[in-house]
């Protein structure tokens, strides 16, 4: 299994090569897009050697969705709490984007590794920003408390039109994910290897791993909800976090693994198409050189020493 970074590779390459050159002004202006269809513009002035302007467009939100300002809740407090000074958020934010930060390159701290790893975070901006209510709640569960602000039934964006739903309780937080595909093969091959992934829950090695259901019809947990978000051609995956789960360190692991679960999902489906396109293509060429060393070998015609031909009877 591969687990997708969290740092945007291209962004965190950018800003990387930015700040080795910390005393020249260079000109910069680049549009990334990500997967499930988070876009960055990055730009930089020849004229201001100190300053950088980060916009990140967000997934057209489903209508259950509840924003802030065009953003999940707890988005700004996030930004605020990992970069501090360093930034500054521009109101109103860029066309077309919901979040518009202005990077004071001056402020950053003076060690070398300490500024790389602040622009891995930077790079992460995906991650703090998508994941602001998930991470609230579960800060709570490892308090053993419910968040005050939370809703029996959190609906939370993390993919175009799509979201997942949180159920926090004081003693635990389900989430339940429902998985769409608009291929059918996909389909076929996401239920499989969700099927897989339950059963995989059971090894030995995985026994303190968060419990795992996956069912294609939607839980008792997801009672109230939309009609709309209960159409999952390829069923629902719950999980069930308690408060060893998400101790320190291992908080910002999970945030990030559920808000991009339904991508790993994609990613191994393509992966387990493409193997099996493969063995196709291996077993077709087989098959054709057997076929190949079964025809006959075709008449040769030979020819007289006065140069004639003759025909060599085989």
């Amino acid at each position: 299994m591969i687990l997708l970074p969290a740092p945007t590779r291209v962004l965190q390459q950018i800003l990387l090569h930015r700040i080795r050159y910390l005393d020249r002004a260079i000109e910069l202006d680049y549009q990334l897009v990500e997967f499930d269809d988070v876009r960055y513009h990055i730009q930089a002035s020849s004229s201001d050697a100190t300053s950088m302007i980060l916009s990140i467009g967000l997934p057209a939100p489903p209508p259950e969705a509840v924003l802030s300002g065009g953003l999940p809740f707890g988005a700004i407090e996030a930004v605020k709490s990992v970069f501090g000074p360093v930034v500054q958020i521009v109101d109103p934010p860029e066309h077309n984007f919901q979040l518009t930060l202005k990077l004071d390159l001056s402020k950053l701290p003076p060690d070398e590794d300490e500024r790389a790893e602040l622009m891995i975070q930077f790079a992460c901006l995906r991650a703090i920003v998508l994941g602001a209510p998930l991470r609230d709640v579960l800060k709570h569960l490892a308090a053993k408390v419910v968040s005050p602000e939370a809703d029996r039934l959190m609906p939370i964006i993390h993919r175009p039109r799509e979201s997942f739903f949180v159920i926090p309780q004081p003693d635990k937080v389900t989430v339940v994910i429902p998985i769409r595909f608009k291929d059918s093969n996909d389909s076929v091959l996401a239920t499989s290897f969700l099927q897989e992934f339950m059963e995989a829950r059971r090894a030995g090695g995985l026994s303190t791993a968060p419990s795992c259901q996956w069912s294609p019809h939607p839980p008792v947990e997801l009672k109230g909800a939309p009609a709309h978000a209960l159409d999952a051609n390829s069923g629902f995956v719950s999980f069930v976090l308690l408060p060893k789960h998400v101790e320190s360190e291992k908080l910002d692991n999970i945030v990030w693994s559920l808000c991009t679960f339904h991508a790993y999902v994609s990613y191994h489906v393509k992966c387990s198409k493409g193997f099996m396109h493969t063995r196709m293509r291996r077993r077709v060429e087989t098959l054709i050189q057997a076929l190949n060393r079964a025809k006959p070998e075709e008449e040769k015609d030979g020819k007289s020493t006065q140069g004639r031909s003759i025909l060599r009877l085989v």
